[in-house]
């Protein structure tokens, strides 16, 4: 389930919208590049790359048996007793469907934008030598996703905002829920240069976002990351072009002296 609602993210990178007033046209503007600052080595606690979780939805039942509430794999519920325990001879083939891994963390992180509660994994998908697609996953509760595309020493950012809530519009005409995308007017990233050429992204960041809908309210996403990277496969990502993703350097502004 975490590694299906990735691919769904990186669906949602091929364009970007603000929250707009009926009529108005879609901006030009952008999130501003922001420079990568290469360092040999990052201080700082990465101890939370030692801790690792479930899929989302497997837990302990009362039997002390591993089992999975929610959206469940077809066929399991037949394989357990009328008190809901899993059959002894049906255990084998129980864990067989239901994907009990252990999910190691790989970012730790605060933020503020609409519907976060959290999230313990990001994913680094590499395309070239010097093209790589970040976005964190969805959980129960949080619905938007910190997503970077990472060429060659620049890093565009922007927050993507799928809302349980349906659009609509407020007396003053701003747009809220459904979804939206938020892009970066300031920020800094890190990179640990020696680990990166290992295939491994381990960083720090800071990013500050506009906010449309209520600019008094800073939206912003800071943290670490350590994650290794995924070479793209046409087979897995099958339905993804991520050729389109990587063009995403076409929707942003081109470095400016402001910016570096």
């Amino acid at each position: 389930m975490i590694r299906l609602i990735f691919l769904s993210s990186l669906l949602v990178f091929t364009s970007c919208i603000y929250a707009q007033r009926p009529g108005d046209e879609l901006p030009q503007k952008r999130s501003i590049p922001v420079m990568i600052k290469w360092v040999s080595g990052i201080k700082g606690d990465f101890s939370f790359r030692k801790k690792w979780s479930y899929d989302e939805g497997i837990y302990r039942n009362r039997f002390g048996q591993l089992d999975c509430d929610g959206n469940c794999p077809e066929g399991l519920e037949n394989m357990k007793d009328k008190r809901g325990r899993i059959l002894k001879d049906s255990l084998r083939a129980f864990y067989k469907i239901l994907d009990t891994s252990h999910y190691y963390h790989s970012i730790e992180c605060d933020a503020w934008c609409y519907e976060w509660a959290g999230t313990d994994f990001i994913d680094v998908v590499k395309k070239s030598p010097d093209s790589f697609f970040c976005s964190t996953l969805y959980n129960a509760g949080t619905h938007c996703l910190l997503q970077m595309v990472i060429v060659g020493d620049t890093c565009y950012t922007c927050i993507f905002l799928n809302s349980v809530v349906s659009r609509h519009y407020d007396s003053n005409g701003v747009a809220w829920g459904g979804r939206s995308w938020y892009y970066c007017t300031a920020g800094s990233i890190t990179i640990d240069k020696d680990l990166w050429n290992k295939g491994i992204l381990k960083a720090s960041f800071s990013f500050n976002f506009e906010h449309k809908e209520d600019p008094k309210v800073p939206i912003y996403w800071n943290g670490k990351i350590y994650s290794k990277m995924q070479d793209y496969d046409p087979g897995k990502f099958k339905h993804i072009s991520l050729y389109d993703q990587f063009r995403g350097v076409i929707w942003f502004r081109e470095p400016s002296a402001a910016s570096q």
